[in-house]
């Protein structure tokens, strides 16, 4: 720079907003569930196989000078109006546990069907205690988070670890076992809701045994889901469902998933997958259908 010369200096900017945090909720099936007794606190004793899918709900967390919760997505309508749910607990009992995270800005973008036994809620809920924790530095293995989870619901614990393992006690003691990543799934669910109370108090009381050895296909294929009888009582179009996807080409396993009514099927190639979808739409287009895979 010559003397006498004047430095151009770079104009400023505006401080930058505080980062999104985006998680993904991720649709849960449950390859197998054992019910093995009813439990003395209401709640019944389990064994079952928990995987997730590639896709699912999606929150987005913000720091704001105003709070907001706002859901999205196809199917926001079935929680319109609902002020209080799974994901504002989830950010409140966060806030009791580790202390302000100032004003925030959620948004719940629902893409899964509602109470529909693929954990669309209490996934919500896990990925809101994941994305506060990355908001406010905490790690995401923290006993707090899982404590959080736990009481919030018995599928959210597995759903806040996200990854396939064996539920046991009612659901909230983890195992993680090696998963079956990208096997292709499809999800179909028949446009009706079934509430996981009147399913459990449906089952007949009778103890058919726990889930058996080998690997994650094997005990699937080898278990079942002793929630399927008495879903299938009060919803019978799920044996419909079950039904078609299990004479689908390329099929490994189908069945109901959770306490329904969303049932899922396994496959042997994303090509086998893409054509049950197709045959599925086209068969019954009102039924909701997702092609995702295992992560």
């Amino acid at each position: 720079m010559r003397h006498g010369s004047l430095q151009k200096l770079p104009t400023a900017r505006p401080c930058a907003d505080p980062p999104m945090i985006v998680e993904l909720a991720p649709a849960k099936i449950n390859l197998a569930l054992h019910v093995r007794r009813r439990r003395a606190d209401g709640y019944h004793e389990l064994e079952t196989l928990f995987a997730f899918l590639q896709a699912g709900d999606t929150i987005s967390i913000a720091r704001t000078t105003a709070p907001s919760f706002r859901v999205t997505g196809p199917f926001a309508e079935g929680l319109t109006g609902e002020g209080d749910n799974l994901v504002t607990r989830a950010a409140r009992l966060f806030g009791e546990r580790f202390g302000e995270t100032g004003t925030l800005d959620i948004v719940l973008d629902k893409h899964l069907p509602i109470a529909s036994g693929i954990g669309g809620g209490s996934a919500d809920a896990a990925a809101t205690l994941r994305a506060l924790a990355r908001l406010q530095g905490i790690a995401g293995d923290d006993a707090g988070l899982f404590a959080i989870a736990e009481a919030l619901g018995a599928d959210v614990p597995a759903c806040l670890l996200g990854r396939s393992a064996i539920g046991t006690g009612k659901g909230e003691q983890l195992e993680p076992v090696a998963g079956l990543v990208d096997t292709p799934v499809l999800l179909v669910n028949p446009g009706v809701a079934v509430s996981t109370g009147p399913v459990f108090r449906a089952w007949d009381g009778v103890d058919r045994g726990g889930i058996g050895t080998g690997d994650l296909l094997a005990r699937a294929v080898a278990g079942r889901n002793d929630l399927e009888p008495p879903a299938r009582a009060l919803a019978p179009v799920i044996g419909d469902v079950v039904a078609l996807l299990q004479v689908q080409p390329g099929v490994l396993l189908a069945r109901m998933s959770g306490s329904g009514a969303t049932c899922f099927a396994l496959f042997d190639s994303a090509e086998h997958r893409a054509r049950a979808a197709a045959l599925v739409r086209a068969a019954q287009p009102g039924w909701w259908c997702l092609e995702s895979a295992l992560a």
